[in-house]
């Protein structure tokens, strides 16, 4: 089965956060991503499954 992938924006919307947050803060926070292509253009992708399991560690005791 081919992994599930979510755009910037769709991380975002998907964890109420901004765009911003997203490229500032997700590696600092181990939200692993994954880049698409070469240089400028390259996509940054997230696998729905990783942000799932994530959000799950980021739940308050």
């Amino acid at each position: 089965m081919t992994p599930q992938f979510m755009s910037v924006r769709e991380t975002a919307e998907y964890l109420n956060v901004s765009i911003s947050w997203i490229y500032k803060n997700s590696a600092k926070s181990g939200l692993a991503s994954y880049r698409f292509g070469a240089g400028p253009n390259a996509k940054l992708r997230f696998k729905i499954s990783d942000v799932e399991a994530w959000l799950k560690q980021q739940r308050a005791m």
